[in-house]
């Protein structure tokens, strides 16, 4: 089967789309012929070395998160799911024409939904929801700031919040506040309006995906033993503030993955799309990423 392989930390232009061996399912393992996979932005930090002291390569690797397909195998004891059924799941070695997944990480795709849609799920809106109800944890009524909102974690945090009855303001890039108002949170503001946040006082958590000097900014806003949670790492200056801080590290979990997709299915919250491309175009594909602002996600076909 063809891959994208990676053998040393570097640029985009390390990672080769070649032939590999086929991986074999074992016990309580399906094997999925990948229709898409997508990109995420802990693919090229990954590829690069920047994560090496937390996440270390082993190489020859395989990297992508996302995938859809089809079940082309089943595993022994694996019984909840048939030869040819449409799948979608968060996993590993995913840049491939198949991979071997656990079933326990597998969800349904849903029937008006497609591959290629799919392939853009599972990362952002496990993420999204895991900040939310593994992070903040945040009671109904209560008042929770979300950066980078219209980002594909930052939508489905912005939903799950709203399906817990939590306040969500949502902060976003200047440029970003009329795709932001279809959210339908509580309040908007710009990222680079900080001075607007006085107009909120004691918030009770905050949801961050973007890090940085915008997180640090944010940390005098929270309330007296509020909650601070991130997916992209907790500023050292919090540790001058009485409040409580989650570094949220996403799960593989194939039964909520199916619930947040049925949500997407049903135009409940988005995942946007920016781009579809060959897996044959992967080093494209990671420079298109990580120059940013492409607006959505970039979906890698066979």
């Amino acid at each position: 089967m063809k891959a994208v392989v990676l053998r040393a930390y570097g640029d985009a232009d390390r990672l080769s789309y070649e032939d590999v061996e086929k991986p074999k399912p074992t016990i309580g393992e399906v094997l999925v012929k990948i229709a898409a996979a997508s990109v995420n932005p802990i693919d090229w930090k990954l590829r690069s070395g920047a994560m090496r002291p937390f996440f270390p390569l082993d190489f020859p690797a395989i990297l992508g998160r996302d995938l859809a397909g089809e079940v082309e195998e089943l595993g022994p004891g694996v019984t909840e799911f048939t030869i040819g059924q449409r799948v979608m799941a968060l996993t590993d070695r995913a840049y491939a024409q198949y991979a071997v997944v656990k079933a326990s990480d597998l969800a349904p795709v849903p029937a008006s939904m497609s591959l290629e849609q799919a392939a853009a799920v599972p990362l952002v809106t496990l993420t999204g929801a895991q900040l939310i109800e593994r992070g903040v944890k945040l009671k109904g009524g209560q008042a929770l700031l979300l950066t980078g909102a219209v980002g594909g974690v930052g939508r489905t945090a912005a939903y799950v919040a709203g399906q817990h009855h939590v306040q969500v303001i949502a902060m976003v890039r200047a440029g970003q506040m009329a795709e932001a108002e279809k959210l339908g949170t509580l309040a908007l503001l710009s990222l680079e309006n900080e001075p607007g946040l006085d107009v909120f006082k004691e918030i009770d958590g905050v949801a961050d995906t973007v890090g940085g000097a915008v997180a640090v900014n944010l940390l005098k806003h929270l309330r007296k033993g509020g909650v601070f949670a991130s997916v992209v790492g907790i500023p050292k200056e919090a540790k001058e503030y009485d409040i409580h801080c989650e570094q949220v590290v996403v799960k593989n979990d194939g039964a909520r993955l199916a619930q947040l997709a049925k949500d997407v299915a049903l135009n409940r919250f988005k995942v946007p799309i920016a781009k579809v491309m060959k897996l044959s175009e992967i080093r494209e594909a990671h420079r298109l990423g990580e120059a940013g602002g492409v607006g959505g996600k970039i979906v890698l076909v066979p």
